[in-house]
């Protein structure tokens, strides 16, 4: 026997006695509770990782992942700024742009963001391109005095595509009736949605040049830079500090979003520890089925320890046991929660063939499709866990087993 002694004893418990079948049933009960748990641990945790990853996309194809401003209201010599971006690491495109806080007015009246941009290449930072659902923002030409508005800021104000809206911005005038702020009429030309409430019901695309008119600027407020990697922001940020000089200021995405991120990386790392609770439970079984296995095989742990097995060996034989069922367990866990998260949209989606009702409905919510994102990282945190909850559950019956006196095991035998 090439194996040892503790895991060929260890094998041979896997079974219980023909006459204590129901330990049998225990064992498979503990294992079916422990691959449900991990599956449905797995399937959590790739679903959350699909909405953190949508709502990532959604929300940095609208905001740049390193802005750079000057320390004046604008950019001078804002061409050389965008040259020397491009040609720093990392960095996929670069685009100026204006920004103005401004009041617009049409059947009804809202406050909003409105950007000045170059439609040539807007597209480089951005994706509101790509999510125009009227219009086109290559309309935005100088002197045009076009506008394109997200959908629900559209709906605030009442508009369509053909529409006039008035922006009124915080520049004062001089008049002989006294100061008074600068207006303009505007024509909706495109309707662009995000699916982020933040754009959609805030922010309006104008010219740059009809921007740095209106506002009376002489320059791009900034520059948006897009990076192959946002992860890569900061030290994109520190090479652009270094290669720029004082006259500018640099951002990252991290500086504006950064609470919100964090925000749903802690809802993860909650959501992970609370279901680990479930395996938790699961492994509980396991705990009284290798405690019935202890009563079941006292007869045979006293002849062992009578022909010289020390409580550490009658201890490795139950632990093996214990991790044989968490490791089954785990592996049919992992199977099953890894065909789930890769195939869960389209399960979603048959299922609301099927019976005919919507989940996530495109009127309430944002994300109208259930995303899954497996990581195998994330699959290897549960396995990890897993296994080590199985290991500690065996040590308390094993311990138990160890301490079985044969005298007293054999007395009524």
């Amino acid at each position: 026997m090439f194996r040892p002694l503790e895991l060929f004893i260890g094998l041979r418990y896997t079974r219980a006695k023909r006459r204590n079948q129901f330990i049998s049933f225990i064992s498979t009960v503990s294992i079916v509770c422990i691959a449900i748990s991990v599956t449905a641990l797995i399937t959590v945790m790739s679903v959350m990782n699909g909405f953190d990853s949508e709502l990532r996309n959604r929300i940095l194809g609208a905001v740049s992942h390193v802005t750079v401003s000057g320390i004046d209201e604008t950019v001078q010599n804002w061409q050389t700024a965008v040259k020397t971006a491009e040609s720093t690491r990392h960095v996929r495109g670069a685009a100026p742009y204006v920004e103005i806080q401004a009041f617009l007015q049409a059947r009804r009246p809202s406050g909003a963001l409105i950007r000045g941009v170059l439609p040539s290449m807007e597209p480089n930072v951005s994706d509101i391109d790509r999510h125009m659902v009227e219009g086109k923002m290559s309309d935005l030409t100088d002197r045009s005095w076009k506008i394109v508005l997200g959908r629900e800021l559209a709906l605030t104000l009442g508009v369509q595509v053909g529409d006039k809206v008035t922006v009124v911005v915080p520049q004062f005038t001089a008049t002989p009736m006294g100061a008074v702020p600068k207006l303009r009429s505007f024509t909706v030309s495109g309707i662009f949605e995000l699916g982020m409430q933040e754009y959609d019901a805030n922010l309006a695309l104008i010219s740059m040049q009809d921007a740095e008119r209106l506002n009376g600027f002489d320059g791009p407020t900034g520059i948006r830079l897009k990076l192959d990697d946002m992860r890569e922001a900061w030290p994109v940020a520190q090479e652009l500090v270094n290669k720029l000089g004082q006259a500018y200021r640099v951002e990252t995405w991290m500086d504006t979003h950064a609470n919100f991120f964090r925000a749903i990386d802690m809802e993860k790392k909650v959501m992970f520890i609370i279901l680990s609770l479930i395996i938790l439970v699961a492994v509980i079984n396991l705990i009284s089925m290798l405690m019935m296995l202890v009563t079941d095989k006292q007869a045979d742990i006293a002849i062992l320890r009578t022909l010289g097995s020390t409580p550490r060996s009658i201890m490795g034989m139950f632990m093996v046991q214990g991790v044989l069922v968490g490791v089954v367990g785990i592996a049919f866990g992992v199977l099953l929660g890894a065909v789930l998260s890769l195939n869960l949209p389209a399960l979603v989606k048959w299922i609301e063939h099927v019976t005919g009702q919507t989940f996530l409905s495109p009127d309430v919510y944002y994300i109208s499709e259930l995303p899954s994102q497996l990581l195998w990282s994330d699959v290897g945190w549960v396995v990890l866990v897993t296994f080590a909850f199985s290991l500690l559950a065996t040590l308390y019956p094993a311990w138990r087993a160890s301490r079985t006196q044969p005298a007293q095991a054999l007395r009524y035998e």
